[in-house]
């Protein structure tokens, strides 16, 4: 199994949870800019962003990123996980539900969000689900 983790982090919230995730799935961890992989040469993705705006995706940098990669996720083992500051998670639930669309294989409920920073209980937590990508 070949994983990717691609993130995208304005505090560094999300990237210490990209970091877990990686350890957790053993995966290779890439900042969403940092990407230039071919989808098809990954088994599985975890994918992170915080809640931006109006609980979206932010929208400058990860969202025309995953809007180009989303067609390539069916029957491929997706995780998505961010944090937010505020809202209720609509982000998180517009996005897995977007993602399930596409033919993902969701792990988890409805993807791994937090408030502000990850604690490093939610960080063992986050851990144990991405070995679920594995």
């Amino acid at each position: 199994m070949k994983t990717a983790v691609i993130y995208w982090s304005g505090t560094g919230n999300t990237e210490a949870m990209a970091k877990a995730v990686a350890e957790g799935a053993n995966a290779e961890l890439f900042e969403v800019s940092e990407f230039s992989g071919n989808a098809a040469d990954y088994d599985a993705f975890a994918f992170g962003c915080p809640a931006m705006g109006a609980e979206v995706l932010e929208e400058d940098v990860f969202e025309p990123f995953f809007t180009g990669i989303e067609g390539a996720l069916s029957g491929k083992k997706v995780l998505l996980f961010g944090s937010y500051g505020w809202g209720d998670g609509e982000w998180m639930r517009n996005w897995y539900d977007r993602t399930k669309a596409a033919g993902a294989k969701l792990i988890g409920d409805e993807g791994f969000i937090v408030n502000e920073a990850a604690s490093d209980d939610d960080l063992a937590k986050l851990k144990e689900l991405a070995s679920q990508l594995a």
